[in-house]
């Protein structure tokens, strides 16, 4: 996303996310100011962290992300777009930053994840299309 990132990673020690979203946050953006000579933040807002409780909101919010570029209109085809998992969940691959075991075992197989995030793709760009609404008032 170009001003914004979303991570979705469990914690293993207390304060562990925002420690790790921090760092990352903070030594990109020392490195792309200095590069760029530049200052500033370069990410939307603060950090935010929001606690995964069950399952079923995992593999929603694994969506929601996945979604995510397409919904911001940057991508007509997920797989197109380089800077996202969606392709090591779909494709098999596993990388040392993407585990897509736990997710992909609450699904039959991978076609049936593909499915899951292809079929609210419609919904998914009707419901930001309403988020961004101006409602005037007289």
């Amino acid at each position: 996303m170009p001003n914004h990132f979303h991570l979705l990673i469990k914690q293993i020690k207390d304060g562990g996310v925002q420690e790790f979203a921090n760092k990352i946050s903070n030594s990109y953006t020392k490195y792309f100011n200095t590069k760029y000579k530049r200052i500033g933040p370069l990410f939307q807002g603060a950090f935010k962290a929001v606690p995964v409780e069950t399952d079923e909101q995992l593999i929603h919010l694994s969506r929601y992300i996945h979604l995510n570029p397409y919904v911001s209109d940057l991508v007509e085809n997920l797989e197109s777009f380089l800077y996202s998992s969606y392709n090591d969940f779909i494709k098999g691959t596993e990388n040392k930053l993407c585990n897509s075991t736990l997710i992909l075992g609450f699904f039959k197989d991978v076609k049936d994840y593909k499915k899951f995030v292809k079929d609210q793709q419609s919904y998914a760009l009707e419901l930001e299309r309403i988020k961004h609404l101006l409602i005037e008032e007289d």
